[in-house]
C-alpha cells in the first residue's frame, strides 16, 4: 500500500502526499509534514497573473527551503501566462508544477479559473499543453465535475494525460459539495482505469484506515491528505508507520521558522490558528482557544503551547 512512487523521473519516498491548502501550506508547515512522513508537499495555490505582475505577496507564497521533492500549485486561465509562470525563476527549483482545476470558491471560478475549467475542456487542454511545453513536470488537480449530474472524471483525466500531464489528482467530490459529503470512490477508480499516468486520490482521509479504504476502493497510486493534516500533522506518521514524535517540539520549530521567514505579525496570527487546530480533542480546548486568540505576542503563544502540548 505505502511505497516509493516515481512521477516522470521524480522519485517520491512514499505515496502519501500533503495537499495544497490556501492559507496553510507555507514552507514551515510543509517542512514539518515532510519530516513526519509526507512523500510530496505542495505550496498554497499561486496566481499565475500575480507572478506575471510580480506581486510581492504572490512571490512570497513560493518561498521554500531545502525540502524535496516539492511541488508548486498554480491557478489561472490564460495558457500563455501559465506557461510563463512555469518558466519563471520563481518556479525553477520546484520538482513539479500542479495546475489547480478544482478550486470551488466563487472568487476563483468567476474568473474562469479553478473548477470553472471543468466546463471548458478545450481551454483546460490548452493550459496543460502550454505548461508541458515549459519543460517542467506538470500535474493537474481537479474534481469529479461541477455537480452530480455533470460528472466528467474519466473524460477530464484522459484529456490531462493526452495533453502531457505526468500525474493527476482527483478530489472525489463535485464542485457544488465544496468540502462536504462522502468521497466518490467510483469516480476516482474511473479516472485510474482511464489513464496510464499516476493517479492521486484526495478526499476525506483522516487516518490510516481511511487511507487503506481509499487505496482498496480506487486503485489509486497515491493518496493526498488535506484538512486532517491541519488538525493532526502526525497523521503522516500513523499512515506511513513512523514513530510519532511529541507535538511540542514540532510546534516550537514551526513557530521559530515561521517568525524567521514571514515576520512576527504573520507568525502570531498564523500560529494562534494552528495551535487551535492542534487542540482538537484536547480536554478544555475551548478555554485554551480563548486564551490563544487573546495572545498578543509570539512569546505568549509559545508559553501557552508549553502548557497545552507538554
Amino acid at each position: 500500500m505505502i511505497h516509493e512512487l516515481s512521477i516522470a523521473g521524480m522519485v517520491c519516498p512514499n505515496n502519501v502526499f500533503l495537499a495544497p491548502m490556501a492559507g496553510y501550506t507555507n514552507e514551515p508547515f510543509r517542512s514539518m509534514c515532510s519530516s513526519l512522513g509526507a512523500g510530496l508537499t505542495f505550496t498554497e495555490m499561486v496566481s499565475a497573473k500575480g507572478l506575471h505582475y510580480r506581486n510581492a505577496e504572490t512571490r512570497l507564497l513560493l518561498y521554500h527551503g531545502k525540502e524535496h521533492p516539492v511541488a508548486a500549485q498554480l491557478f489561472g486561465s490564460d495558457p500563455d501566462i501559465l506557461r510563463e509562470a512555469c518558466e519563471s525563476e520563481e518556479l525553477a527549483d520546484f520538482d513539479l508544477i500542479d495546475l489547480n482545476m478544482g478550486c470551488p470558491m466563487p472568487k476563483v471560478t468567476r474568473n474562469g479559473e479553478g473548477s470553472a475549467l471543468l466546463e471548458n475542456l478545450p481551454l483546460a487542454e490548452a493550459i496543460v499543453s502550454a505548461c508541458v511545453k515549459s519543460g517542467k513536470r506538470i500535474s493537474v488537480k481537479f474534481r469529479t465535475g461541477v455537480s452530480p449530474q455533470k460528472k466528467i472524471t474519466a473524460e477530464f483525466a484522459r484529456m490531462c494525460e493526452g495533453a502531457g500531464a505526468a500525474m493527476i489528482t482527483v478530489h472525489g467530490r463535485t464542485r457544488d459539495k465544496i468540502y462536504a459529503g462522502p468521497c466518490d470512490f467510483a469516480e476516482i477508480a474511473a479516472a485510474k482505469a482511464a489513464v496510464g499516468i499516476p493517479v492521486v486520490a484526495n478526499g476525506g482521509i483522516e487516518s490510516a484506515e481511511d487511507c487503506r479504504e481509499m487505496f482498496e476502493k480506487t486503485g489509486a497510486d497515491a493518496v493526498m491528505v488535506a484538512r486532517s493534516a491541519l488538525y493532526n500533522p502526525r497523521v503522516f506518521c500513523e499512515i506511513t508507520g513512523r514513530e510519532m514524535p511529541p507535538l511540542l517540539p514540532l510546534f516550537e520549530t514551526q513557530m521559530r521558522e515561521t517568525r524567521e521567514i514571514y515576520g512576527e505579525r504573520f507568525a502570531l496570527v498564523f500560529l494562534r490558528k494552528m495551535a487551535a487546530f492542534y487542540l482538537k480533542g484536547t480536554p478544555g480546548a475551548a478555554a485554551y482557544k480563548r486564551r490563544l486568540f487573546e495572545a498578543r505576542s509570539c512569546e505568549e503563544v509559545s508559553r501557552l503551547a508549553d502548557e497545552i502540548f507538554a
